[in-house]
């Protein structure tokens, strides 16, 4: 039997958008690259509704290289969706996307690959050296990362880096929205995956205008909000709401027990009393958590029974008599 490590085929996947002035030295890089490394079986560009003419460019590139597939999305719907119908392409037993700007180095992905062959089921790029601005990149890259490895317990040193490997079965249990692509290596902690990190090389950006800014830490905080319930209280949102419910049923009930002392000594009316309004506000406010974890159970029970859906992952199963266990 053939070492697996060997039988290995990985699928690149780039998601572009206005990168005119890269594509060629990206295409030229990521071909001389795999002419190198034969376990690259598949290039897939997805231009995400380029209006720079990068689409003409890829197709121009890619010639006659079987190895290459050029997707091009109608109008551009974001760097998450165009990973989305890469991945839905990508044919490897591991995939591994990467950036269009030319500052993730390809020849870095043998590195992320030996961790895979190791038994890690994602492998995450560490820009160490990172060659982007301090202020308006690497700082709020540093708290987000931070915060996202607090929240999440899934702790990286560089959710942001682009450069990354997954095994096949990883990314086909896993769903993509918003500016979820981040967050994948948190999604697969659910399914209980082993998660390494790899120092990667770092290059300036020389050509093309960075997508990125600080508008974006927004949408991740309303997503990161959005993996900590799917990765916590996805199957139990019960959990979530009823138990704010619950404090704020005993917040209320204090606040009414308050107002009676206040009555009895001191003369103030209940009716009256702010306490006593705001212990009904508490209650009220009680109850519609409660409600709205009930109907959460619902829909999540709805969501999983209709599509025959599991709650569970397997990682692998071992029947007697097909040989020795694993060790």
């Amino acid at each position: 039997m053939g070492d697996p490590a060997k039988a290995m085929n990985v699928s690149i996947v780039i998601p572009i958008h206005n990168e005119a002035p890269n594509v060629e030295p990206l295409v030229r890089e990521l071909r001389d690259f795999a002419d190198t490394e034969p376990r690259v079986r598949q290039i897939i560009f997805v231009d995400d509704g380029s209006t720079d003419g990068s689409y003409a460019r890829l197709v121009a590139a890619s010639g006659l290289d079987e190895r290459i597939l050029v997707i091009r999305l109608r109008r551009n719907f974001g760097q998450t969706a165009a990973l989305s119908a890469g991945f839905a392409e990508a044919t490897g037993d591991v995939i591994c996307p990467m950036d269009g700007d030319l500052q993730n180095d390809p020849r870095d992905i043998p590195l992320l690959l030996k961790k895979i062959e190791e038994g890690f089921d994602v492998v995450s790029g560490w820009r160490k050296d990172r060659k982007d601005p301090w202020l308006t990149r690497r700082l709020p890259s540093a708290v987000a990362n931070r915060l996202i490895s607090k929240i999440t317990s899934v702790r990286l040193h560089d959710y942001g880096c682009s450069l990354k490997a997954y095994k096949r079965e990883v990314i086909e249990n896993i769903r993509l929205y918003g500016e979820m692509h981040r967050f994948i290596p948190s999604l697969a902690s659910w399914m209980g995956t082993d998660v390494a990190e790899v120092a990667v090389n770092h290059r300036a950006r020389v050509a093309g205008k960075s997508k990125y800014g600080i508008s974006r830490v927004f949408r991740v905080i309303l997503d990161l909000i959005n993996v900590k319930f799917l990765i916590s209280y996805s199957t139990r949102p019960i959990q979530v709401f009823g138990k704010i419910g619950i404090y704020a049923f005993i917040l209320g009930v204090l606040c009414l027990f308050a107002t009676i002392p206040m009555k009895i000594y001191m003369g103030y009316p209940i009716t009256g009393n702010p306490l006593f309004m705001l212990s009904a506000v508490l209650v009220l406010v009680a109850v519609q958590f409660v409600c709205i974890g009930l109907i959460g159970e619902l829909t999540i029970r709805t969501y999983y029974e209709l599509q025959n859906k599991p709650t569970y992952v397997v990682r692998e199963t071992h029947r007697g008599g097909e040989g020795n266990p694993p060790r």
